[in-house]
């Protein structure tokens, strides 16, 4: 989501002129796209700022900002720690960056115009998409946002004060940007939101009826969707999923967060574990080879050993292929950060290092499974560690490391030959046409 958002603000001052700088003490313009998930990522916001402090003194004219998520949630506040910046933009209000750096560029000597702009506006979702540059999903790949903020109120999520509510994009919109795409040569869609599966437009289609229309366009090969939550995995989309395969790739990413019911209910989530495992077995009977990701949170503040040795059976029972875990994070204004907090920091740390040894085990017992098959593998570029060597993606999202000569958004068919924990590897199957 954050790298799609960054391809529109990109698109938004190409179009006025501006191009991309080879690094920040080159550029005219620096801006920080942000995420305010967890504290972390936060703080690494204000440690760029003072690597960039010195860079601003040196080059007066250097326009500094930042957007996204920490911009919303921190606000003004960012002046007081950084009055070096020079605009603070919310995810909702991107659309107002061109007119706000020519503000603070057409300003006179001596003048230092800060903007601060935190609304949520609903036409955010409608940045125009034959304008948008798409460099972030990898060749052959383009994402494509149809709703934006949340309606839950999850009690250790910032996203609904960061994104606001939700607001979706009318379904015909949607579909003529994927027919544009693929018109482009691109061969997979990714629908994006902070909770996809909520999407309804004004006319009352969902994302069924989103991934039917989808389904039809020639020249699409893969279509993707995430983030969904689990209260709004339906019957109806289950059985959309599985209508439109092998279009419909065999993927879904599901946070459970927890194990237990009783944090489930902490953390007022919508479902409870059997909630949830009925989920997992309506995909699996469905798609059989279905692939299943997940987040994890470890250490929320009511968390018991209890508690969390039942997120350890739920893995061992459901055999993800993929576990995004991390210990739990207090986000300011969240129901969450009023409770008292009762499990030390090593304490959580030492359960997410347990959970990551299971997983890890899961991981390359199930990854074992794949050595000796041919898949299909779209390539998105070199590999990261080999760059002889290519890499792409299954229709169930196993990155596949390979040899052999191929280039960005083909489809090659590969063999596996080794395994690690969150990689595939092979060679280019030499089968007959």
């Amino acid at each position: 989501m954050n790298e799609h958002d960054s391809e529109k603000l990109a698109s938004a001052l190409r179009d006025e002129g501006y191009v991309p700088a080879s690094g920040a003490r080159e550029a005219d313009v620096v801006l920080l796209n942000t995420c305010a998930i967890r504290e972390k990522a936060s703080e690494k916001v204000f440690s760029e700022l003072g690597r960039l402090r010195e860079l601003k003194k040196r080059k007066p004219h250097l326009v500094l900002g930042v957007c996204g998520c920490v911009a919303q949630q921190e606000g003004a506040r960012i002046h007081e720690r950084a009055p070096f910046v020079d605009l603070v933009i919310g995810p909702r209000a991107t659309g107002t960056i061109p007119p706000a750096l020519a503000r603070i560029r057409e300003a006179l000597p001596g003048e230092s115009p800060r903007v601060v702009d935190l609304e949520y506006r609903d036409d955010s979702i409608r940045f125009p998409y034959d304008r948008i540059r798409r460099e972030g999903a990898g060749a052959g790949k383009a994402y494509v946002t149809v709703v934006e903020g949340c309606n839950h109120r999850c009690t250790f999520c910032v996203v609904p004060h960061t994104r606001g509510r939700e607001v979706c994009r009318d379904l015909r919109e949607v579909i003529a940007e994927v027919r544009s795409l693929a018109g482009r040569g691109f061969r997979e869609v990714e629908f994006l939101g902070q909770t996809v599966n909520a999407y309804r437009d004004a006319e009352g289609r969902d994302l069924a009826d989103l991934l039917a229309g989808a389904a039809a366009v020639d020249g699409i090969d893969r279509i993707r969707f995430t983030t969904s939550h689990p209260a709004q995995m339906s019957e109806r989309l289950m059985d959309a999923m599985a209508a439109f395969a092998p279009k419909v790739c065999p993927y879904l990413h599901l946070p459970v967060q927890s194990g237990s019911s009783e944090v489930l209910r902490a953390m007022k989530r919508g479902y409870d574990r059997d909630g949830y495992l009925r989920r997992i077995e309506g995909l699996r009977r469905r798609i059989p080879g279905i692939s299943l990701g997940t987040d994890v949170i470890v250490g929320f503040p009511s968390e018991t050993d209890g508690d969390f040795e039942q997120t350890i059976t739920l893995l061992e029972e459901v055999e993800f292929d993929s576990v995004y875990s991390f210990t739990y994070s207090e986000r300011p204004g969240t129901a969450a950060s009023s409770l008292e907090d009762r499990l030390p920091e090593a304490a959580k740390l030492e359960r997410l290092g347990r959970l990551h040894e299971i997983q890890n085990r899961i991981q390359l017992r199930r990854g074992a499974a794949w050595i000796g098959r041919v898949v299909e593998v779209l390539v998105e570029g070199p590999a990261k560690l080999a760059r002889t060597e290519w890499s792409g993606r299954t229709p169930e999202n196993r990155i596949v490391n390979f040899a052999g000569a191929s280039a960005p958004n083909r489809l090659e068919k590969v063999r596996i030959r080794a395994r690690s924990a969150h990689s595939l590897r092979g060679e280019i199957a030499n089968l007959p046409a």
